[in-house]
């Protein structure tokens, strides 16, 4: 039976340390040698990868391979892209190369605002708070522009504060609301900053304008959900040009479509999966380019959730024999600070992007997301699912049952026009033997 007792200071311990005791912990001697084989081999290199996070013992390897063809507003990139499931990378090429040829994917709306807050209770007059609440914001702006003034430089910055109370929270309770510009920046650090230097300032800017009362900071932090940092993009194409189904004519796959994107709408079970979906090219792009995944989902869940119900991110119109698909998705994306740079692969991915600054990141990210949902629901309307998704699949259900390499293009002919499941395959795998 394994240790129960919790190991103390384990930060403290070298890397070797950690290693040998987990080794240990586990009974395997041979631990050292397997984690040692995906480090990297330039001890710098490695080095750069473990200042990433805390605790580092190897490197977790995924895939990083490529979605060519996606059209944004008449410009063409190869979008690098890191994730684990092959039907997602098939899917989101081949719709990408399908709407190419049909004006490609054209962007509605963008924005790049960000938001923050600062939490304090007040047990003094709360009229005259807000009374003289303008007063004490342009002391603030003052008293924090050191900490702006480079953003500014840029066309960022401070765009609107606002004094808030929330309903359902103590009477004592305020909110200082901060939006921000942050450009090219996913701006975490920036607004964080901001808050806290604000923090600092307002108990004596509140003692000099309002009067007495005591002021507590209970915490300052930037708010992952970006309403204001938006990206609306679509594509569209007359019917009659709407050829993805090879069974069935352009009308009848596009109203399949629109029911499709209707029910994910309206029905909650079907609207997570639908938007899973979306985040499959989404997530992939932001991973490639050493974002934040986490923050992206949560804004995008929120988002979908904004009046109430939880909703399909996507939409389908057919009005006068034309067919659109139209995303509206939240992206706090940066091409500047955090791993952008840092991260060689996220560098190169950015390279191969042109060096796009965060407006066209969050382009490129939405159009991927875009088109990884148009496969998956024509997928759902024509075929089903799991044909394509278990034919990409194939080489994992291989590589499980450790099939001999000789054996793998007789397995990939046979399922060619097969339903493919890892009882079938070990089925026929069997009859080889």
């Amino acid at each position: 039976m394994r240790e129960q007792n919790p190991i103390k200071g384990f930060s403290r311990l070298s890397r070797d340390e950690k290693v040998k005791w987990l080794a240990e912990y586990l009974s395997d001697g041979d631990l050292a040698a397997f984690l040692e084989s995906f480090r990297m081999p330039d001890e710098n290199g490695q080095n750069k990868f473990e200042s990433f996070s805390e605790n580092t013992l190897s490197n977790y390897h995924l895939p990083w391979g490529l979605v060519p063809n996606v059209m944004i507003n008449g410009t063409l990139f190869h979008v690098p892209v890191v994730i684990e499931e092959s039907s997602v990378v098939a899917a989101a090429s081949k719709a990408a190369s399908f709407w190419a040829q049909r004006g490609g994917f054209q962007t509605l709306h963008i924005s790049t605002r960000k938001k923050g807050q600062l939490h304090f209770t007040y047990s003094g007059n709360g009229n005259t708070l807000k009374e003289r609440w303008i007063e004490i914001e342009s002391e603030i702006r003052k008293g924090v522009s050191h900490l702006t003034q480079n953003m500014e430089k840029r066309g960022g910055g401070i765009t609107r504060t606002d004094l808030k109370q929330i309903p359902g929270l103590p009477g004592n309770y305020y909110q200082l609301d901060l939006e921000a510009e942050t450009m090219d920046s996913m701006g975490a650090n920036f607004i964080n900053s901001l808050l806290e230097e604000m923090g600092r300032l307002l108990p004596g800017l509140i003692h000099e304008k309002v009067g007495e009362g005591h002021v507590e900071i209970i915490m300052a932090i930037l708010s992952n959900y970006t309403p204001d940092s938006l990206v609306k993009m679509k594509v569209e194409t007359p019917l009659n040009q709407l050829t993805w189904a090879k069974d069935m004519d352009p009308e009848k796959f596009a109203s399949r479509m629109q029911w499709a994107a209707d029910i994910a709408w309206h029905d909650t079970g079907r609207a997570v999966t639908h938007n899973k979906g979306i985040y499959n090219g989404v997530d992939a792009v932001v991973l490639a380019t050493g974002n934040d995944f986490r923050a992206v989902e949560a804004a995008g869940h929120a988002y979908a959730s904004r009046d109430g119900h939880y909703r399909a991110l996507s939409r389908v119109d057919i009005q006068d024999n034309i067919f659109s698909l139209t995303l509206e998705i939240p992206l706090a994306l940066g091409t500047v600070g955090g791993l952008t740079k840092l991260h060689p692969l996220a560098a190169k991915t950015l390279e191969i992007l042109g060096g796009p600054d965060a407006k066209t990141l969050m382009k490129i990210a939405a159009a991927v997301g875009l088109a990884n949902n148009f496969a998956a629901m024509a997928s759902l309307v024509t075929t089903g699912i799991q044909q394509g998704h278990m034919k990409m699949h194939l080489q994992n259900i291989l590589n499980s049952l450790n099939v001999k390499p000789e054996h793998h293009r007789a397995v990939e002919e046979y399922f060619k026009d097969k339903t493919v499941s890892v009882s079938a395959v070990r089925e026929f795998i069997s009859k080889l033997n």
